[in-house]
């Protein structure tokens, strides 16, 4: 295990520096990641959620694979520091020749498989792989407790129960601001659909849903008049109520799917879930496997990354003003000290054009 990086691990820390370097959910809800970790002093154990339940992403499992030693490294400072006594990986079996074999092994792992599952965790320490079946309802943190390790949590949060939950980019954005406070400033997303190209691509925050459908060779006035925008994957998403140029990626956007009024109205669930995962076989089409970076010339940043958290969650505040140049990495939002809140920072180098209560928008120089 060759990458030998320096976290800061002090417990009072840890919050503030996950604050400072806006992480949030990356696997949709797009919660502060700070709050959990203020109840590390409750927590036994790390459960990687590495289930990527949805037919048609590929970001998760291409990134634990491809920065799989540096994850090990991550994995075992965090139980040297004391922090867990273990880390499961939480992944369905069908991964496991493709995507997570060398990431196993790199973690010198055991390894429990469907069979074998839930696993006897009483006095095992380390890293473990939990291999489960296909159910896409594994992807749910509760559910994927019970399967992996028998942890029946009901309406109570992990944390109530010695254990916490990151999906696996979350958690890689956690590890980069540890290490040495790297903001986050950009997103793994999906488009498919009613789109001439699946695309798996990398992009700046605040890239637009126009710019994401342009690089599926789909131009936002090409849409065909009943045409809905998703955010989301087929077994999970919302409506997106904004025009394509107004909808800037957040941090909790995994996908943006093209579909039809008639497919949304037919397939809406409670709470407005969007589910087509029977739709339509999602895997009918070749997909792109391997993230492709995206370059927009302009960005808009929505400064909360889920507006359904709106009271719970404050928005970030706007320090900068247009006409300002900024840098990547810069911040353009500081969070509310004493509150549940995030930086947010800019994900391009540009010039800011427009600052509101809700966004900044910068162009591209």
């Amino acid at each position: 295990m060759a990458v030998n990086t320096m976290f800061n691990f002090d417990p009072r820390s840890i919050p503030e520096q996950l604050y400072e370097a806006g992480v949030a959910g990356a696997g949709g809800a797009g919660f502060p990641s700070g709050a959990k970790w203020e109840k590390l002093d409750e927590v036994h154990s790390l459960l990687v959620n590495h289930q990527e339940s949805e037919p048609n992403y590929y970001s998760d499992v291409w990134l634990a694979d491809d920065r799989a030693e540096e994850f090990a490294a991550f994995f075992e400072a965090l139980l040297e520091e004391g922090l867990f006594d273990r880390i499961v990986i939480g992944t369905k079996q069908k991964y496991r020749d493709e995507w997570t074999s060398e990431f196993e092994a790199v973690c010198g792992a055991d390894v429990y498989h469907e069979d074998d599952l839930p696993a006897d965790l009483g006095g095992r320490e380390g890293i473990i792989f939990a291999y489960t079946g296909e159910a896409y309802d594994f992807s749910e943190e509760q559910v994927l407790l019970m399967i992996t390790a028998g942890e029946r949590i009901g309406r109570d949060l992990p944390t109530d129960h010695g254990w916490l939950v990151h999906n696996t980019e979350t958690l890689w954005n956690v590890r980069n601001a540890l290490a040495d406070g790297t903001p986050v400033t950009h997103k793994y997303v999906h488009v498919d659909g009613d789109t001439p190209a699946h695309r798996c691509l990398e992009v700046p925050l605040g890239t637009t849903a126009a710019d994401l459908l342009e690089a599926a060779d789909l131009s936002p006035a090409e849409l065909a008049d009943d045409a809905v925008l998703a955010d989301g994957g087929p077994g999970w998403s919302y409506v997106i109520d904004e025009d394509p140029h107004a909808f800037g990626t957040r941090k909790r956007t995994n996908a943006v799917m093209v579909l039809d009024e008639v497919t949304v109205e037919a397939h809406t669930e409670q709470e407005d879930r969007i589910n087509v995962l029977e739709e339509r076989d999602w895997n009918a089409r070749e997909h792109e496997t391997e993230p492709a970076m995206l370059e927009p010339d302009s960005v808009r940043i929505p400064l909360i990354t889920n507006a359904a958290y709106e009271g719970l969650v404050t928005a970030g505040e706007p320090v900068v003003e247009p006409g300002e140049r900024v840098s990547e990495g810069d911040v353009i939002a500081k969070r509310t000290t004493g509150s549940i809140s995030n930086n947010h920072h800019a994900s391009i180098d540009g010039i800011v054009t427009e600052v509101t209560e809700t966004h900044v928008v910068l162009e591209a120089e």
